[in-house]
């Protein structure tokens, strides 16, 4: 009984301000000026108690080897018989020609997938991953009576934790599993950047609450028993100190975690600020997920055609580029226009007409924006036009996580991109390296050249780590398959806005 008071008091509190939210609400960002203003609110807080719809990725899969485990069709069939689930889809694109060879890394990923796949369905009810028959009446009560009579439901299963090498296709396959579940289970897949932002907007919104996380992570759980996580990364000290109490109770509510990362979870937020109190996380992702590394070293979105695409080096191609905008715009002038983001903030646009934005890198990346900025403007826009992309150094290390952030929010919109940058995306992040990459420099033969070579050397473990994501993503939006792709998607949205 001496939770009643207390129980009392938040449900009062909570009848104020309990609201269904979803998931896809954009706010705040690791690194913009609202998360700023009241992280220091969650630190200090957490300090004291912690000693803290899905779419499909344009990304290549491939061929299984003949040397791969053998697949039966008992091994994919569903209770009643009936073939289902990724690993079918799987080898029905394959049949299909949808798919390009590859390695047996993907096989055995996608193994663990079916095999997840197959425990969901089997334990359906257990999981209680029907959105009909947990109606929204019901999840209410049993959060209500949860808050009198404090108790946990983990599930039945545990989730999957995917890491690996950049372009080996964890997302494609996350999304592959995503797709096959039914349509009626309580599932939701988001990016990690997307999930945070939402998470610290509803941590706003209870800030009167005695656990704000409780109640942030009660609500998720209504909304998603399921809970896919793309690109799992934690380089801000506001995620790293909530992380663990929000999983613990998203996981003591019966969420099964599927994520992404470049990151094995021992590695996670290596070197952040209050790592220490950061560690309890790494063991409770450990105890709730099946930890599985894709260990092939290929970059598959490097596989598609080398053609330039709108990729432009040097600043003698800033007129070109302004031509090629204003070709995709057409007829419409283009106009300095508004983009509303969240919380009342609102970003403005240099030029924009037609789904299609004008930027200098410097109004988008060396202003205090962040994700919740770019998700906005891709809302919007379905095509950027990028002037004067620099080489990123330790002058100008916040402008180039900023352009990872942006490059990111880009890919997960499927947005087009055009620019002018001052060297290749490999030569664009060469100043930017590893401490284990940092040992490994070769003395130079004078100091002078040591001086001139390594001046703006950055050494970031985080950025070193995102550079080769964003390498690889830049390729890819310039490769020929994804602009096919980008227009066949465009002329598709257009007819359907026609009809």
């Amino acid at each position: 009984m001496r939770y009643l008071p207390r129980a009392v008091r938040q449900i009062r509190c909570f009848s104020h301000v309990y609201r269904e939210v979803s998931l896809n609400e954009l706010v705040g960002n690791q690194r913009d000026p609202i998360r700023r203003n009241f992280s220091s609110y969650f630190v200090e807080k957490y300090l004291d108690s912690a000693k803290i719809e899905g779419s499909s990725k344009p990304s290549l899969v491939f061929l299984r080897p003949f040397s791969s485990p053998v697949i039966t069709d008992s091994d994919i069939a569903t209770p009643n018989g009936e073939k289902a689930g990724p690993l079918v889809e799987y080898e029905r694109r394959i049949a299909s020609g949808e798919l390009i060879e590859g390695d047996h890394f993907q096989v055995d990923t996608i193994q663990l997938l079916q095999r997840l796949y197959d425990e969901l369905i089997e334990k359906e009810d257990e999981c209680q991953l029907d959105r009909y028959t947990s109606s929204k009446k019901a999840g209410r009560s049993r959060w209500l009576w949860s808050r009198l009579i404090p108790q946990s439901t983990y599930a039945p299963v545990k989730g999957l934790y995917l890491y690996g090498g950049v372009g080996t296709g964890k997302t494609m396959l996350m999304d592959l599993f995503y797709e096959q579940l039914p349509s009626n289970w309580r599932k939701k897949r988001i990016h990690f950047h997307d999930f945070m932002l939402n998470v610290h907007s509803r941590l706003q919104m209870h800030k009167g609450v005695a656990d704000p996380l409780e109640v942030v992570a009660a609500e998720i759980s209504d909304a998603a028993i399921i809970l896919c996580l793309d690109e799992f990364m934690v380089s801000d000290v506001a995620d790293a100190l909530i992380l663990n109490r929000l999983f613990r109770h998203l996981f003591s509510k019966g969420v099964v975690l599927v994520s992404t990362s470049n990151r094995a979870p021992d590695n996670l937020y290596e070197g952040g600020l209050q790592r220490d109190l950061f560690i309890p996380f790494i063991e409770t992702l450990k105890e709730r997920c099946v930890v599985h590394e894709i260990g092939s070293s290929v970059d598959y979105r490097k596989m598609g055609s080398a053609e330039q695409g709108y990729y432009f080096v040097g600043s003698k191609y800033n007129e070109l580029l302004k031509q090629k905008f204003q070709e995709l715009v057409g007829d419409e002038e283009p106009r300095p226009q508004v983009v509303e983001v969240v919380m009342g903030r609102k970003l403005e646009v240099p030029l924009g007409a037609n789904g299609c934005a004008y930027f200098p890198f410097e109004e988008l990346c060396d202003k205090p924006l962040g994700a919740a900025d770019y998700f906005g403007l891709f809302k919007k826009f379905h095509t950027l036009a990028l002037e004067g992309v620099p080489k990123f150094g330790a002058s100008n290390r916040t402008a180039a996580y900023r352009f990872v952030t942006l490059v990111d929010v880009m890919y997960e919109n499927k947005a087009r991109l055009l620019c002018t940058a001052e060297a290749s995306p490999v030569e664009l992040f060469e100043s930017i390296v590893t401490v284990s990459d940092a040992r490994k420099l070769s003395p130079r033969s004078s100091s002078r050249s040591q001086k001139r070579d390594d001046l703006d050397l950055c050494v970031d473990n985080e950025l070193g780590f995102a550079k080769d994501r964003t390498i690889s993503r830049l390729t890819e939006l310039n490769s020929r398959e994804f602009l096919e792709q980008f227009e066949a998607n465009l002329k598709k949205h257009s007819q359907a806005v026609e009809a």
